[in-house]
């Protein structure tokens, strides 16, 4: 037996890993490097394309828990992102080089795993996955279009520019976790009240490149470019990225009016990406107001910030529930194509699309996730909810289902649905591994 995967991002690693788990040949067709988009730099697959970090390991977290679910399931990616990872409190942030590295490297070893470069414009007869990813291109997304049956959706997603740490002014900067949680991992730029004033001033009045009018409704909240977001009123930032609570200096002080913080992005330390700081600025504008935060007066930038156009299909009105298109059998779709947002979310649907398109081509009854999970119903928000109000969506706790009792206290309460989810899921691992 034998299957396509449309796309070697998260996604398409996961599926075709799930298939080679279940004895089926995969083939992931990856365009890159013969063909790059706009924001990928190489062409190993895996590419971590937006920040380094894949998000909290804690728990008590939705993205702890997301990640304790895919373990179960059997995850490809996260051996890899623990042993390329780099020191970020209790974020699970990896050196990006290395990661894809070794993504690569497990993916084209696998005897069931072979890798193709070449762009695929057409959608194949043969059982598949598309996992395209946000990047889509247009000969695929014109594909997409004709056999979903609906108009694709857009919203903008944007990059935070990386810079050097020889750059940073460390008499100025230092180093620290919120509220002291974890290990240290954080560079902070600390803003007095009259450096915060100077620096939102000229952002609001820096020249961005708008988007389009059509367009300009359909900005996904979750990666608001930072002068979009500073519109919105003085103190937004204050409240958002540059939140000075539990970032006070280490030997005492007053505590900073705002702070903008840097996050590793490499094993070696050498370079530190703006958390928070997706912006849609022309470079030039980049390379002025940014060095008028305290501590990168002199900042080396290695990657500027970009925006770029995502794409998603309506997946209420496409999907099932095993994410197969309702119009042509034996056909799936999974990663932020689906309209999941965010790199764990997009990996763990391709494991669900794995899984279950195994099942498909053993000829056994789908199965349904338990809504209890976190990644069940992350899979029935984007294929249930009402389709003229279909956005994308993170991993969050939000959409779980009720429990049984209320827990008015957040912290055993999120430990009671992280609980229910693992257990679930256990059991449900179990039936599915007895029937493929």
């Amino acid at each position: 037996m034998h299957a396509d995967i449309i796309g070697g991002g998260l996604a398409g690693c996961e599926a075709a890993y799930a298939l080679a788990r279940q004895g089926i040949h995969a083939t992931i067709w990856e365009m890159r490097p013969l063909k790059q988009t706009p924001v990928h730099q190489g062409g190993d697959l895996a590419e971590l394309v937006c920040s380094n970090s894949l998000k909290s390991e804690h728990s008590d977290t939705a993205q702890g828990l997301l990640k304790a679910e895919m373990r179960i399931l059997g995850s490809l990616l996260l051996p890899c992102a623990e042993a390329t990872r780099v020191p970020a409190g209790s974020a699970l942030a990896v050196d990006r080089s290395r990661f894809s590295q070794m993504v690569t490297k497990q993916i084209e070893a696998h005897p069931l795993i072979t890798v193709r470069r070449e762009e695929i414009i057409t959608i194949p007869q043969s059982p598949c996955i598309i996992c395209t990813g946000p990047l889509t291109s247009g000969p695929m997304a014109a594909a997409l279009q004709e056999v979903s049956g609906t108009d694709n959706l857009y919203f903008y997603d944007a990059v935070s520019p990386t810079i050097t740490r020889a750059s940073l002014d460390e008499s100025i900067v230092y180093k620290a976790s919120r509220y002291g949680k974890g290990s240290a991992d954080y560079y902070n730029c600390p803003l007095t009240r009259e450096e915060y004033l100077a620096f939102y001033e000229q952002l609001v009045a820096a020249d961005a490149l708008e988007p389009h009018a059509a367009d300009k409704e359909l900005l996904f909240e979750g990666c608001m470019p930072i002068e979009f977001m500073a519109r919105r009123g003085v103190d937004t930032l204050r409240f958002g990225p540059m939140r000075p609570v539990g970032l006070s200096r280490s030997e005492g002080g007053p505590r900073p009016y705002a702070v903008a913080q840097l996050r590793q992005e490499d094993q070696e330390g050498q370079l530190w990406g703006l958390v928070g700081f997706q912006t849609r600025l022309r470079w030039g504008e980049q390379d002025r107001v940014l060095r008028l935060i305290p501590g990168l007066k002199n900042a080396e930038f290695v990657r500027y910030g970009v925006m770029h156009r995502n794409s998603y299909i309506n997946s209420p009105a496409c999907l099932g529930p095993d994410l197969q298109f309702k119009s042509r059998p034996g056909l799936f779709a999974a990663g932020q194509l689906t309209g999941v947002e965010g790199y764990m979310e997009s990996a763990a649907s391709g494991i669900w699309a794995g899984l279950s398109l195994a099942r498909e081509m053993k000829s056994q009854k789908p199965l349904q996730l338990p809504e209890t999970t976190l990644l069940g119903a992350l899979i029935k928000h984007i294929t249930s909810c009402a389709i003229n109000k279909f956005q994308p969506m993170n991993a969050n706790f939000g959409i779980l289902p009720a429990l049984p009792a209320i827990i008015k206290d957040k912290k055993l309460r999120y430990s009671a649905y992280t609980t229910r989810a693992l257990n679930d899921l256990h059991e449900f691992s179990e039936l599915l591994q007895n029937t493929l």
